[in-house]
């Protein structure tokens, strides 16, 4: 499909989607629509280490989840209850969102103290995520799965130097309240939680400045969100077009796909969203894999420099 953002622009959001011929392609016109008539642009936070490496797609029963990425390595081990079964890995766009909002409210307030209550569910609801029914049920899982499991980031510092990171997402549990709001519908979080020391020394000295409206706008597509970041955290840094092959491509993003070509199709799915609510981004999809060029960053340098982010 022809560039995206160009076709809105010259023809309207529904020509554009009567231009499109896969349902893929219509999916990526409404994003990009999406990020393009945002007027209040929102500012989120992710740490550098998501951009080389991610958590699992889907619901795994393996309490140790690996995953390798351009000179880092992501281990994550699942936490246990007090009777000592396995609470799980944490996965799925659900935590990524939790994540996501519990990164920026640190960075953004300059602690690691973050307030939930209303103001998580506040967020949650801006970003189409409701409280209520099944997603009330997904959202806590995923919260209990975060609040229990354990993290190792290594970095390959050259010379055969590693650095290991080891720690956690948050110090406490996130815990529900069980109280009943005034909508009727459980509150889902005690007042605070706080980020776990080495994380949060970590994500201070490696943040990744995200547009909000891009995540809201990919919705509930894990992989989507996860090219994203990595495309928000790689373009603007690099100095000249750099390819990645199919091969590398599948290392860090392949994790479900058993040979290379497997994770082709899906793949370019995900990139052509996340494409869709990047503008500025560059890039090419070949047949021995991708050319990254140098693009403008995701967020404006401006915008990124008023929270303290280079």
């Amino acid at each position: 499909m022809a560039e995206v953002h160009q076709l809105i622009l010259q023809h309207g959001v529904d020509a554009a989607r009567a231009m499109a011929a896969t349902k893929a392609e219509r999916r990526a016109v409404d994003a990009a629509a999406a990020v393009l008539a945002d007027e209040e642009a929102r500012l989120g936070i992710t740490h550098a280490g998501f951009a080389m490496t991610s958590l699992p797609h889907k619901r795994i029963e393996e309490p140790v989840w690996r995953r390798e990425g351009y000179r880092t390595t992501l281990l994550v081990e699942a936490g246990r209850d007090r009777q000592g079964a396995v609470i799980g890995v944490p996965y799925g766009s659900v935590a990524r969102l939790i994540l996501l909002y519990l990164q920026t409210e640190a960075i953004r307030s300059g602690s690691p103290e973050v307030e939930l209550g209303p103001s998580m569910k506040s967020w949650m609801s801006r970003m189409s995520l409701s409280t209520g029914g099944r997603t009330y049920q997904l959202v806590a899982e995923q919260a209990r799965r975060i609040s229990a499991c354990r993290l190792t980031f290594f970095t390959d510092c050259g010379n055969g130097a590693e650095a290991r990171h080891n720690g956690a997402f948050v110090q406490d549990a996130i815990s529900l309240s069980g109280v009943v709001g005034d909508d009727q519908q459980p509150a889902l979080w005690q007042d605070r939680v706080r980020l776990d020391p080495g994380f949060w020394r970590s994500l201070k000295e490696h943040p990744v400045p995200v547009r909000e409206e891009a995540i809201k706008a990919i919705g509930t597509r894990s992989l989507a969100i996860d090219v994203y970041v990595w495309l928000a955290y790689r373009l603007h840094a690099l100095g000249r077009p750099t390819p990645v092959s199919w091969t590398a491509v599948h290392t860090q993003f392949g994790a479900g796909f058993r040979l290379v070509r497997q994770i082709k199709p899906t793949f370019t799915e995900a990139l052509q969203l996340a494409l869709a609510v990047y503008p500025e981004a560059r890039v090419d999809v070949g047949k021995e894999g991708l050319v990254l060029y140098p693009s403008p960053p995701a967020v404006p340098k401006a915008e990124a420099q008023r929270l303290g982010i280079a």
